[in-house]
């Protein structure tokens, strides 16, 4: 893999993020992977999808990454919308949970001096994970990664629905939510964050397209417009849902 011309990063960033999507990658292709998500698509599509310990134990050592193409994209909308405070569903082993600390940082940097006395901007990546070995793997690529990452991340470790809402009280608006978790589980993510969303903020969903039937839920709710989003699936693999928070647009 070349080093991405779109990632303001230093090349011992780059040279880390190629090595996670490498090891990635060669886990998707494999036969047993391939097996596995077609077996959870097919059952899926006749709505009696469900996720079992044995789908933990299978999935624990996997990266579950999103392409880099995606991430680079997720980084130049953060990044254009200048967003200091997103929350992440679904971390993994945190590889674009780096892509997101990067951009939070690089904008906080961007904005103008503050004056003495004032208050310093301020930045955080809300990472959540349920399984623990995988947080803790993620944990080690931030600290690789450095102080332009590490710093900005806040990761939760357990049960989403029952972190997230304490870690919300005492945060601000919410710029960009990427759900990349459980596909049953993205709508009641979104429906806890949106009370922060701010007005134009993002709501990035992966694989909307190959499982735009396991999604129905979700997608029925960013596309009524009593909900406020705007939406629309762009055509990366698989399907990537960019929606926006445009609630007062009425």
């Amino acid at each position: 893999m070349s080093p991405p011309k779109s990632i303001q990063a230093s090349p011992h960033i780059l040279s880390l993020l190629n090595d996670l999507h490498s090891k990635s990658q060669s886990q998707e292709r494999t036969l047993s992977m391939y097996t596995f998500w077609a077996i959870k698509l097919f059952t899926a599509f006749f709505s009696i999808s469900s996720w079992t310990k044995s789908d933990d134990d299978y999935m624990r050592d996997k990266f579950i990454a999103l392409e880099p193409e995606k991430c680079e994209f997720i980084y130049l909308l953060a990044r254009s919308t200048g967003a200091r405070n997103i929350v992440e569903a679904g971390t993994s082993f945190g590889v674009s949970t780096i892509y997101l600390a990067l951009a939070a940082g690089q904008n906080v940097a961007s904005l103008p001096r503050s004056e003495p006395g004032n208050s310093k901007p301020w930045a955080k990546v809300i990472a959540t994970e349920k399984e623990a070995s995988k947080a803790e793997k993620a944990r080690q690529h931030w600290r690789i990664a450095g102080d332009d990452v590490e710093p900005w991340i806040s990761l939760l470790e357990g049960d989403l629905l029952e972190t997230l809402p304490r870690e919300l009280e005492g945060a601000g608006e919410i710029d960009l939510l990427l759900l990349d978790i459980w596909i049953p589980l993205a709508l009641p993510t979104l429906q806890l964050v949106k009370p922060r969303l701010r007005r134009g903020a993002l709501v990035i969903t992966d694989m909307t397209g190959i499982a735009k039937t396991a999604y129905a839920d979700l997608l029925g709710y960013l596309h009524d417009p009593a909900n406020g989003f705007r939406t629309m699936t762009t055509p990366f693999s698989g399907g990537l849902e960019v929606s926006v928070y445009l609630q007062d647009l009425e």
